[in-house]
């Protein structure tokens, strides 16, 4: 079972490991989206069920055991060839270490994204962070990331900020090796 706990920024960050996450890892992955304190957290059973029922599409960057990073996402029953990013975040600790990337560029050379030809996620409209987090990836893969509008703010309750839809892709097959 995979603890959290934040690790000293003098740590060397060469010692990340990137793993599917099992049911084990349910809780921990929990709790890890709360200490990341900026992604909107769900239930216990979400991230369990996600950490056992999807865990061929999820992610998780470990050091020494200790969880640095998650991510949770899964392919969309009517686009197999979309990997779909629910949830992306790094623990504190961590932060400007270029995990995020790092995170995404492993999950999608995950045996269950190899095939996939376009990444999507949906992000607020005042996420500056994951703006510049997708982009980035998307220049890393030479490939293009057009966002449109996607759940706009009558979707959502009151209070929730609009969400358009990134869409990278289609990723070049040579991109999967340089990243």
């Amino acid at each position: 079972m995979s603890e959290i706990k934040d690790t000293p920024s003098f740590v060397a960050r060469s010692s990340l490991t990137f793993r599917a996450p099992n049911q084990r890892d349910g809780v921990a992955v929990w709790r890890a989206v709360q200490q990341a304190g900026t992604l909107e957290p769900n239930t216990a059973y979400f991230y369990l069920i996600f950490c056992s029922d999807f865990r061929e599409t999820c992610l998780i960057a470990e050091d020494d055991k200790a969880i640095a990073g998650v991510l949770i996402g899964y392919h969309p029953p009517n686009d197999p060839e979309t990997a779909f990013c629910w949830q992306i975040g790094v623990l504190p600790a961590w932060r400007g270490q270029g995990l995020g990337k790092r995170m995404l560029c492993a999950w999608l050379n995950l045996p269950a994204n190899r095939e996939v030809n376009w990444v999507t996620a949906t992000v607020a409209d005042d996420n500056a962070a994951s703006d510049q987090l997708f982009r980035s990836f998307a220049r890393s893969l030479s490939a293009t990331c057009s966002v449109e509008p996607h759940f706009t703010a009558d979707h959502f309750p009151a209070g929730h900020r609009p969400e358009p839809i990134y869409r990278i892709g289609p990723i070049p097959k040579a991109a999967r090796k340089r990243v």
